[in-house]
């Protein structure tokens, strides 16, 4: 029978002769499912609203006063429960019965009780994420989250569906803690409410409430975390150390903020609205972006900045640092499409900071280059160059993971900027070395190159080997005392202190040259007393004269210090002392000794023990051993 003929026959007469067949079993078996199929809906919204309307009538703010004052989920979270179980049945009651008659009476009775209940919904939503920014803050729904997935992971036999929000915090017992209980139950109370409203055609209001209240905490906590939004004049204006300040506080802000403030949010976007991926993303969206936005352009204005003393190298390392070890978290929160200004900005802001760090680095090889002082340092010491130089190269390199990310695509120095001698075996670096290792070589390559032409300044060719010795050990103790030793390896080490050997060596030959010469290869062969007084006074005037020259001298390094003096000690006392001890008595009388020999082996150790300290003495060893000498002979004559 056509559709229209059976509804005809249900619902506009009932003729004499379907109440003479009633009799029949099978006619009157289909005439009563026809009917039940046919009145379903009608009596499905009938039930909905039987049902449901006591309870929302009870909770509608317009009518009672109670109501309007009392949170249903505060006062009874069975009865929100309920409550939010009955209006789900009513609109599904409303749904079907729309479908089968949109003018229905009782289906503008039922959408009446649903205007009442999502002003109860959206109330209770409200009253919610207010009363809750306490334990919502983005900490606690971390915490809250880890919490819920150990509790579900424990009770994964039952089914999610089974088990009620304060079931599931109950089953958690003693494994959270208060205020991540009470941050449990506001989410699932939160997700009830939304999932609710969403399904009843209130998207938008419930969204509009959300957005308001976790966008204000967003930009609160952006606020408190001391982010403010600059632009590059103002920036430019800051004195440095006020912007030191500024940026040292971003860097502890940027790990607040993807550790709790972002990942927070996204978690409780994500929660309290699971039934629509295309809600949630616009939601998170809104509240983080111009936060998130802020707070990674920073760096991008500092990278810009035209102040840069020497400490903006390592402020620009960190926050470049900073972003990257972030880049997974920023990633995975900011990962949709309506989020990906925020990681457009956050990777801007690294390649801004990665062209202001190699440029930087550029400045500070300019820097060396162009260094232009020609005053000899006193004593042949380390030069200022060398240890402003050495200190800026040892802070690099422990940021050498960093470098090589920002060296990676940078062409390699080119050799022709530097003198040819300086890529013998011993100063070359190994263009195959990682990318790091071969660009800090190379400016301790420009360095040594700068300091060699520094040492032509000397007009005492010795003082200039001291000169390099001092100022090659210094590079050298600084790499070993630091992350340059495993970048540079144990080869350059060695290399480059074989190097300041050499030059010590030949500080010691030009230097005291003389000295070793005046003393004969055999001290110990016979001579006459003429000859052992000539040999005598030679090494009086020459010792005398590389004393006065070498008084001044500096070897910061103990080390070489010792090192130095050991070497001309063990050349010179030993040979003295033989040559003392065989001719003093061919020289006569007392006073031929006191005349003829001025320095017992002794005094000669000594005063090569007090050399390398820079002594500012004017007077020469002979007013100093004449006094010594006298003394000697009135302790004798006593």
């Amino acid at each position: 029978m056509p559709r229209k003929g059976m509804k005809s026959l249900c619902f506009h007469s009932k003729t004499p002769s379907s109440l003479t067949n009633s009799s029949s079993p099978s006619r009157t078996s289909d005439s009563t499912t026809t009917r039940r199929l046919i009145t379903f809906p009608e009596s499905m919204i009938d039930y909905s609203i039987k049902t449901a309307e006591p309870l929302i009538l009870k909770w509608n703010p317009e009518t009672s006063t109670y109501a309007k004052v009392t949170s249903l989920f505060y006062e009874s979270k069975s009865e929100a429960m309920l409550f939010i179980k009955l209006v789900t049945h009513l609109q599904k009651s409303m749904h079907s019965m729309a479908s089968e008659n949109p003018a229905s009476e009782k289906l503008v009775r039922a959408q009446h009780l649903m205007q009442i209940a999502m002003k109860r919904l959206q109330k209770e939503f409200y009253q919610i994420l207010s009363m809750n920014r306490a334990h919502l803050d983005p900490e606690s729904v971390s915490t809250s989250r880890s919490s819920r997935a150990s509790t579900r992971s424990s009770t994964s036999s039952y089914d999610d569906d089974g088990i009620s929000p304060v079931d599931e915090v109950r089953a958690a017992g003693d494994s959270i803690s208060e205020v991540e209980q009470a941050a449990t139950v506001a989410m699932d109370d939160l997700r009830s409410i939304a999932e609710c409203m969403i399904s009843s055609g209130y998207a938008i209001e419930c969204i509009k409430i959300y957005k308001i209240i976790r966008k204000s905490i967003i930009d609160e906590g952006i606020y408190r975390l001391n982010i403010e939004k600059l632009s590059s004049a103002q920036i430019n204006k800051m004195d440095w150390e006020v912007l030191d300040l500024k940026i040292k506080n971003w860097l502890e802000a940027v790990k607040i903020a993807m550790r709790t403030l972002f990942i927070g949010e996204r978690i409780l976007c994500d929660h309290v609205f699971a039934v629509s991926d295309a809600i949630r993303e616009s939601c998170f969206t809104e509240i983080s972006k111009e936060g998130a936005t802020l707070l990674f352009g920073f760096p991008e204005l500092i990278a810009k900045t035209k102040k840069s003393p020497p400490e903006k190298m390592f402020r620009v390392l960190d926050m470049y640092t900073a972003i990257s070890e972030q880049w997974p978290e920023i990633e995975t929160i900011f990962s949709s499409d309506t989020t990906s200004a925020v990681r457009s900005q956050a990777f801007t802001s690294l390649v801004r900071l990665s062209e202001s760090i190699r440029s930087m680095l550029s400045d500070f090889e300019s820097t060396i280059q162009k260094d232009n002082s020609k005053s000899p340092v006193n004593g042949g010491g380390v030069h200022s160059l060398t240890i402003v130089s050495m200190n800026y190269l040892t802070l690099l390199a422990d940021y050498s993971n960093i470098l090589g990310d920002i060296f990676l695509d940078w062409p390699p120095p080119t050799k022709p900027t530097l003198p040819e001698s300086f890529f013998d075996s011993q100063n070359s670096y190994d263009s195959s070395a990682p990318v790091v290792s071969v660009r800090l070589a190379w400016l301790i390559l420009v360095l040594l190159c700068k300091l060699d032409g520094k040492a032509k300044h000397y007009k005492d060719v010795s003082l200039s080997y001291l000169f390099l010795a001092n100022n090659l050990q210094h590079v050298v103790a600084k790499v070993r005392t630091s992350n340059l030793q495993y970048l540079l390896g144990e080869e350059w080490i060695a290399k480059h202190e074989a190097k300041a050997k050499q030059f010590s060596a030949n500080y010691e030959r030009l230097g005291w040259g003389q000295v070793f010469a005046s003393l004969p290869e055999n001290p110990k062969a016979t001579m006459l007393p003429a000859e052992a007084k000539m040999i005598f006074k030679k090494f009086n005037s020459a010792f005398d004269e590389a004393y006065r020259k070498q008084r001044s001298c500096v070897v910061s390094d103990p080390k070489l210090r010792d090192e130095i003096k050991l070497s001309i000690a063990r050349k010179l006392v030993p040979v003295y002392r033989e040559f003392y001890d065989t001719h003093k008595v061919t020289l006569g009388a007392e006073r031929n000794i006191v005349l003829f020999v001025k320095f017992t082996p002794e005094e000669v150790g000594n005063y090569l023990s007090d050399l390398f300290y820079g002594g500012t003495s004017s007077g020469s060893v002979s007013s100093t051993s004449s006094a010594s000498l006298s003394h000697r002979r009135q302790s004798r004559h006593g």
